[in-house]
């Protein structure tokens, strides 16, 4: 197997140009055959098998830098540069990341898990490269869905002062080329890079202005020539903005791409190569559903289909179902996704209500200024957004969406621990971030029923900023608790108590996910004849302040409860509250430790940093004993 013989990196140099199709095969059968156990990103990867084998053939690591836009599409560039070994361990606990991160090789340039940051950071290297006096090639790979977000484009406007070399790639996995478009723009990007060509051009402007009527017959020239290339060459845009344009190629020719490189990495300045592949490319079910495999669990490698699909419903499907039940009651109602339509469940609102149904690409802070507009001029937007990418908002959601007070409400999915997807995305800033917002009503639900009930509260019974954030995967399902039937209803800033102890020693104050936990833990204390009460906060802000004033003096330990970092989180709220209201017991705050999350499953991960039931009830009891050792609580 040519696999074989690709131990390091650079190996890759040492096989003949006719191997490389063979390699693409047994690239492609090797991560299809590791990913049907791990999971992870399939149809990028497959996609751009060719793309990275001409990369690696050009390029020389760890030397070169070459930047991934979203790294999830890495995968066959790690393989070539010495991981292949680790591929079991993918996206698991200590293992292999699922992105790019320079932690795990030094040919990873730059972590990358969000979107649109790759020319960003590529021009910064670059510009980086000019002071220090270095001669390394820097490449950006970024796709046409990342070219959807702004923060593209600005470094599009930036990147076109560079004097010195920085090459571009734009993955377009989305439109087909003829052939003969292909051969035309083979011949063009020759044609326009080569040497002999741009002299002509210099002599020929040269001479002409040495004449009389010389410049305006240059302009004349200039003229014709621009419309010429309007008409056959598509990146007049990149042109326009001082960017050299190669393309469009086809990126599953290895040949090709492996020319158009090494021309492009010969021209002073910014140059974008157009390629073209096939998401899923050689694996017929991810070709079919590239949207199914952009990210995916263990699944049957002969069929596509997914192993460890759940039939109960997930936080997902329920807020689906529930917005578009509602919106059928309210005109209003839109929904807005930033190129998640799937991934949110906003699909099936699309269905439905295709006018009112809005996919922005990858813009989160457009969407969200986007929501507030809609909002001032009389509709009812609902954004659906997963936590972690939230974050590119942040700026819109102080000034556009909260000093307007506009009734904007935002579906926070996937808040807290995600598990494998690791650092970039674990969605464990939101509880802090919207909590420092004046005017924002910030909701949690315990459990899948709850969250039903907190959109339509959000929907029908707000008219101001709203964010109801829940965790990726199955709903929690706390009836058997006797919460619902006998559920309080939702009412703004209220907590809502499920299990009130005898003993009154220990108040469990969780929201959120981690209602079930201390549930959970509150069963493990009684155990140890520690009787706990569970109270479900629901609301991060504003707290239930009388709950906390009138409400905890007996108790002898408080402890809050948050998927969430410590720092500004519900916890700290609520600390605050106890210690103005002179509350004199112990309290102690359970929550993510100030620090970012690796990759690993949810269950090992919140065990690793105390999260789970037996770790808090661990956490009581040792709480209690050092209170009984010092002669009291402090």
């Amino acid at each position: 197997m040519l696999l074989e013989k690709i131990n390091e990196p650079n190996d890759i140099k040492k096989l003949n140009a006719d191997e490389l199709p063979l390699l693409a095969k047994e690239i492609r059968t090797f991560l299809l055959k590791k990913l049907s156990v791990t999971g992870g990103h399939v149809a990028s990867n497959l996609g751009d098998v060719e793309l990275t084998i001409a990369l690696h053939r050009v390029l020389t690591f760890p030397e070169d830098r070459l930047v991934w836009d979203v790294g999830h599409q890495s995968y066959t560039h790690k393989i070539l540069t010495g991981r292949r070994d680790e591929f079991d361990s993918l996206r698991q606990r200590g293992g292999l990341s699922g992105f790019s991160n320079p932690d795990e090789s030094d040919c990873d340039a730059f972590i990358s898990g969000h979107s649109s940051t790759s020319i960003a950071v590529a021009l910064g290297l670059a510009e980086a490269r000019e002071l220090i006096g270095g001669s390394e090639n820097i490449v950006a790979v970024i796709g046409d869905g990342a070219l959807t977000g702004g923060l593209a484009y600005e470094a599009l406007n930036n990147a076109s002062r560079l004097k010195s070399n920085l090459t571009i790639i734009l993955n377009d996995n989305h439109m087909s080329i003829s052939e003969n478009v292909g051969g035309m723009s083979t011949h063009l990007s020759a044609l326009r890079t080569s040497s002999g060509y741009k002299g002509f051009k210099n002599d020929v402007e040269e001479g002409l202005r040495k004449v009389p009527g010389g410049e305006q017959m240059i302009r004349r020239i200039r003229r014709t020539k621009n419309g010429i290339k309007q008409l056959l060459i598509p990146g007049m845009i990149f042109e326009n903005m001082g960017i050299m344009y190669l393309g469009p190629v086809d990126g599953h020719n290895i040949p090709a791409m492996v020319r158009v490189i090494r021309q492009a990495l010969n021209v002073k300045g910014p140059v974008l190569i157009h390629v073209v592949t096939k998401k899923g490319k050689g694996y017929l079910p991810a070709e079919k559903n590239p949207a199914l495999f952009h990210g995916i669990g263990p699944f049957e490698l002969s069929t596509g289909k997914p192993l460890d699909r759940s039939e109960a419903p997930a936080y997902t499907d329920i807020f689906s179902k529930t917005i578009v039940r509602e919106a059928i009651k309210d005109q209003r109602i839109v929904a807005i996704t930033a190129a998640m339509g799937l991934g949110t469940g906003l699909r099936r609102f699309r269905k439905y209500f295709p006018k009112r149904y809005f996919d922005v690409g990858i813009a989160e802070g457009f969407g969200t200024t986007f929501a507030a507009a809609l909002a001032a001029g009389g509709m009812l937007p609902v954004f659906a957004v997963y936590s972690s990418f939230l974050q590119r908002g942040y700026d819109e959601l102080v000034h556009d969406v909260a000093i307007g007070g506009y009734h904007c409400v935002f579906a926070v999915d996937r808040a807290g621990i995600v598990g494998k997807d690791g650092i970039t995305h674990q969605g464990i800033f939101d509880l802090t971030y919207l909590t420092m917002i004046p005017g924002f009503t910030v909701m949690a639900p315990k459990d899948g029923r709850e969250l039903e009930a907190m959109i339509e509260f959000a929907i029908e019974k707000m008219d101001s900023p709203v964010a109801i954030r829940y965790p990726r995967g199955e709903a929690a399902d706390l009836s058997d608790a006797g919460l619902f039937g006998e559920s309080e209803s939702i009412e703004c800033g209220r907590a809502e108590v499920i299990e009130k102890s005898d003993g009154d020693r220990v108040l469990l104050f969780a929201i959120g996910s981690m209602v079930e936990t201390a549930v959970k833990a509150a069963q493990i204390l009684k155990e140890s004849e520690i009787s706990a009460s569970v109270v479900n906060a629901r609301f991060a802000a504003p707290l239930d302040q009388d709950f906390l004033i009138y409400e905890t003096a007996g108790y002898d330990l408080i402890v809050s409860m948050e998927e969430n970092v410590r720092s500004g989180g519900f916890g700290e709220h609520v600390l605050s509250v106890l210690a103005d209201s002179g509350y004199r017991g112990d309290f102690l705050n359970v929550s993510i430790p100030d620090q970012f999350v690796p990759h690993g499953s949810c269950d090992e991960l919140k065990a690793e940093l105390g999260l789970d039931a037996v770790s808090v009830a661990s956490s009581v009891i040792k709480r209690l004993e050092m209170a009984k050792i010092n002669g009291g609580l402090s």
